[in-house]
């Protein structure tokens, strides 16, 4: 259970990592402040603010993670008439520091009761200082200064100039993928790892390798690592895929395999033991896929195994909305600590692919033209270079709003329905 809790928080913080640098590094590069980066969700359990303006924040729970960028959708800050605060003003008169949190106390701070704010454009705070309300007194505030919010997490504030509406059409587009993006990048990495900590790429063809230890049916009979079997008991197998179809209905039988050893065909007769799988007594007899250990094919595996994996999952995908849709074919956090069991079982190769998987996962699901998802921001995006001119803040908020209530419906239905399978029947 604890390799199985380790694995699972490695893994998921990898991914969460990887898909949230991407959106936060092209921000940065498309000059968008990202007035925080959190890896994990639920209250702050430490924080460092950068010297480049970004808070980073690591938070409770272990399930997912954000990049809050300045003036997007996800990046709510107002002062509203009324909230007490306190203010630190510099040498110039001007503020540099407003604390709205009672976890923390500014050193000379100006109380203040907040009456009015602009901190997007001309950048002032006014109100009653010092519960003095006979008269509202203004201060100008700094364009990098900070605000520390409810919770003791000190942020910059986001001027106009510095939001995600700002940037160029081009720069919020390539925001919006960079996420998906390094899932997809991190998916051909990890099954280059994969690759090589297993020794070599499986060719898939019908060119074998022998178990050496222990002492197998194959190699009895006489089989040798590189030979190929072309056939079995006349059967042609011309791929691994044919090889095993021919030999596992083959159980306690006697048998017949057609040998390609060196140019030359043999006879070999050998009988497959007979061994339980998935409740089905399946032939065995000893023998693994051929690898390729050339170096080339070790890298040239990662794009392969990413790009076989990701028409297999669009496969999936489309029998889902065919009319063939269940809930038995999501997965949530639950699913995914269940099946990271399994993984661990396997070791690092076990879990390099499960990596490689979710990876593909994260990525097809976040490019869904669904609100609130990025594949849901780039459609926005997509209608905004059609039009010439963005939707309405009202229509676009409205938009998000039925995106997130439809996946916060669907997180909860496919979290009972894990618990139901992997817990409770």
């Amino acid at each position: 259970m604890i390799t199985t809790i380790i694995a699972f928080i490695i893994v998921f913080g990898i991914l969460v990592i990887v898909h949230e640098f991407g959106h936060f590094y092209f921000a940065k590069r498309g000059g968008v402040l990202v007035r925080e980066f959190s890896i994990g969700m639920g209250p702050k359990l430490v924080y460092h603010r950068g010297k480049d303006g970004t808070t980073y924040t690591l938070r409770l729970l272990p399930v997912g993670g954000y990049v809050r960028m300045a003036g997007a959708e996800d990046d709510e800050e107002e002062l509203k008439p009324g909230t007490p605060v306190s203010l630190y003003v510099g040498a110039d008169s001007t503020v540099e520091r407003i604390n709205t949190s009672k976890k923390s106390t500014l050193f000379n701070g100006i109380p203040l009761e907040v009456t009015a704010t602009d901190l997007e454009n001309d950048l002032w705070i006014e109100g009653y200082e010092n519960g003095d309300e006979s008269a509202v007194k203004r201060y100008s505030v700094a364009h990098d200064a900070t605000i520390i919010e409810s919770d003791g997490t000190e942020l910059r504030i986001a001027p106009r100039d510095v939001q995600f509406p700002s940037a160029s059409l081009g720069r919020r587009l390539m925001t919006n993928f960079a996420g998906p993006m390094n899932n997809i990048l991190l998916a051909i990495v990890a099954f280059m790892l994969m690759s090589l900590a297993q020794g070599g790429v499986v060719t898939g063809t019908n060119q074998i390798q022998v178990s050496g230890s222990p002492v197998t049916v194959a190699q009895k009979a006489g089989v040798k690592t590189g030979d190929k079997i072309l056939a079995v008991e006349g059967q042609r197998t011309k791929d691994w895929t044919a090889l095993s179809e021919a030999i596992q209905p083959r159980a306690n039988k006697r048998t017949t395999l057609t040998v390609n050893r060196n140019g030359k065909t043999q006879k070999i007769t050998l009988t497959p033991q007979g061994q339980k799988s998935n409740g089905k007594t399946v032939g065995m007899i000893g023998i693994t896929q051929s690898q390729d250990k050339n170096i080339g094919a070790i890298l040239v595996s990662g794009f392969t195994q990413t790009w076989t994996m990701t028409k297999l999952l669009f496969g999936a995908l489309w029998h889902m909305v065919s009319g063939h849709f269940s809930l038995n074919d999501l997965g949530g956090p639950v699913a995914i600590f269940a099946t990271t069991s399994q993984a661990t079982q396997l070791g690092l190769v076990g879990i390099l692919n499960f990596l490689a998987f979710l990876s593909i996962n994260l990525a097809i699901v976040n490019l869904l033209p669904i609100p609130a998802l990025d594949g849901g921001k780039i459609l926005l995006n997509l209608i905004e270079a059609v039009r010439r001119k963005p939707l309405s803040e009202n229509v676009e908020a409205g938009i998000t709003l039925v995106g997130v209530a439809f996946l916060v419906l669907l997180m909860l239905l496919v979290t009972w329905n894990d618990i139901e399978r992997y817990f409770i029947r």
